[in-house]
């Protein structure tokens, strides 16, 4: 019975950070394709690199955008 409940709670911790990584991936190419000139400028430059590229991304990626009220 330990060994589930510490499964079960190590799941839970890990869930954000496998969601997280899960939208990180679904961008990824888009980012790469659309606004590898901004990687560096930080999160807010290549968030806005990729709503001005919006009729053009992945479903993922604007799938992810959406669910985050971009």
């Amino acid at each position: 019975m330990t060994r589930f409940l510490f499964a079960i709670s190590l799941v839970l911790v890990a869930s954000p950070a496998f969601a997280q990584q899960r939208e990180h991936d679904a961008c990824a190419r888009d980012v790469t394709r659309f606004c590898r000139a901004h990687m560096n400028d930080g999160d807010d430059v290549v968030l806005a690199c990729l709503k001005a590229h919006r009729a053009r991304l992945s479903k993922a990626c604007n799938k992810v955008l959406t669910e985050h009220g971009q």
